[in-house]
């Protein structure tokens, strides 16, 4: 398999270049291999390994159950420089539900482990939480316009992937950095910055990818923190997700996150997804190791 070069790509190529590396290769019946993209991150995005992750999950499941939730650990860093081996558990198939627990190896060592279950398609009772209101995506500069007037901001955020489109409603870290503290809220539209194949699991991954890039915002502005300006430490511990209704991961959907608490050098962080109509479509918890190094 060749290494995808997402790094620079925007638009289009930069989402095709997402759909190819979250494209395992088989290599047994219940083994996978998965690489990333050439980057300047000396470890794996963790929204590429929680992709790549129940990709390999669900290619072991009947197509007429769908993910409806995923818990996963992040216990090592992960090297961009070599394959990850994703080993697949076939748990249980039972009437309904179907559970799937994976690991993912690098140098003879796990570091990455996740549980997903799936469902077959069932009614049942509804309700959700009332959607935010906030201004229209379109309506919203991108993040490129957002940076420029932060150099340390922007060397940051250039290097991030970047096949997905975000439109913050509250102002982002770096430009809240010198306002001081603030309500843990951050919410930011999002999607895929181009067209993917209709393969509902592969939304589903592009949405768990996706899910990691701004979760952990919401603790960092109650502190007035910025990455790429402070001198902290982030990495994800632990995510989870519930998808509790379909969706499609380009088109629009709204990210609203906040942060309950934060102690011993790690933040939670607990997020809704929305689409535009006000539809809720996927809850998201993760705790973070952050850590100040230094503070002028």
């Amino acid at each position: 398999m060749g290494e995808p070069d997402a790094e620079a790509r925007s638009g289009q190529e930069a989402v095709d270049g997402l759909v190819a590396l979250l494209d395992l290769e088989r290599i047994e019946e219940d083994i996978f291999r998965g690489v990333s993209p050439k980057s300047r991150w000396q470890r794996v995005f963790g929204g590429q390994v929680a992709g790549q992750a129940l990709v390999a999950a669900g290619r072991t499941v009947p197509d007429d159950r769908r993910v409806h939730s995923l818990h996963s650990y992040f216990v090592r860093p992960g090297d961009p420089t070599i394959p990850i081996v994703y080993e697949v558990d076939r748990v249980r198939d039972g009437r309904s539900f179907s559970t799937r627990r994976v690991i993912a190896v690098q140098h003879g060592a796990t570091i990455f482990s996740l549980s997903a279950s799936f469902q077959l398609e069932q009614d049942g009772v509804e309700h959700q939480a009332p959607m935010p209101d906030v201004p229209d995506p379109e309506s919203l500069p991108t993040i490129d316009n957002l940076y420029g007037d932060s150099p340390e901001a922007a060397a940051f955020y250039k290097a991030m992937p970047r096949p997905i489109d975000l439109r913050y409603v509250d102002e982002p870290p770096w430009r809240q950095h010198a306002a001081g503290p603030r309500e843990g809220l951050s919410r930011v539209w999002m999607k895929a910055d181009g067209m993917l194949p209709d393969d509902p699991l592969l939304h589903v991954c592009v949405l768990t990818y996706a899910s990691d890039m701004t979760l952990l915002d919401s603790v960092l502005v109650r502190h007035g923190l910025a990455p790429g300006i402070d001198d902290i430490s982030m990495a994800s511990l632990d995510h989870a997700m519930w998808f509790e209704r379909p969706f499609r991961a380009d088109e629009w959907l709204l990210y609203s996150t906040r942060s309950p608490s934060a102690s011993g050098g790690r933040g939670l962080a607990t997020g809704r997804f929305y689409t535009p109509d006000g539809v809720q479509v996927c809850s998201v918890v993760q705790e973070g190791m952050i850590r100040i190094k230094r503070r002028d």
